[in-house]
């Protein structure tokens, strides 16, 4: 998948072209943190966002400010967590880890991002359960991400122009 040429989900200037390399830092770092293969459907813009069981929400500061927010199925998390760590997680466990596999694959992001020069800081994860509406993100850009066998999380990348998250 070319992020940059799906040009209805994602603009190729400036500030929107260094989010474009933070989609593909964020695929690259998935796929060296989860051991499963994934498949990625084409991003797109969405002015409304859905969380339906649980999210965690990262800010994204630095050279380039926005959120990265994925939400996904409790199993789905269950299953990548049960891959990663060798047993299935619930409850408090289950809550930690969707945090922790955020600020892995946000913290590695980040890094990768720094490799070419971009300075950017990651907050620490807010880890959301249960159904609620999602206000405030700004330029949007969602993607879909499958991994074999547990299902798929969607990560949405919000874009400002410019202040603090």
């Amino acid at each position: 998948m070319n992020i940059k040429s799906n040009m209805s989900a994602i603009e190729k200037s400036g500030a929107e072209e260094r989010s474009d390399e933070l989609l593909q830092d964020i695929l690259q770092a998935l796929r060296q943190i989860v051991p499963l293969p994934l498949t990625v459907a084409d991003p797109r813009a969405e002015d409304e966002e859905w969380q339906e069981e649980w999210g965690v929400l990262i800010g994204v500061t630095g050279d380039m400010y926005g959120r990265v927010v994925i939400l996904g199925e409790g199993d789905v998390f269950g299953h990548l967590g049960e891959t990663m760590f060798g047993m299935r997680l619930a409850g408090e466990m289950l809550h930690s880890f969707v945090g922790e596999l955020a600020n892995m694959v946000a913290g590695q992001a980040a890094t990768l991002v720094a490799g070419r020069g971009c300075r950017i800081d990651i907050t620490p994860p807010t880890v959301i359960a249960g159904r609620m509406h999602i206000y405030g993100l700004n330029n949007v850009v969602r993607m879909s991400v499958a991994f074999e066998g547990a299902g798929a999380l969607q990560f949405i990348i919000s874009r400002d122009t410019e202040g603090k998250v």
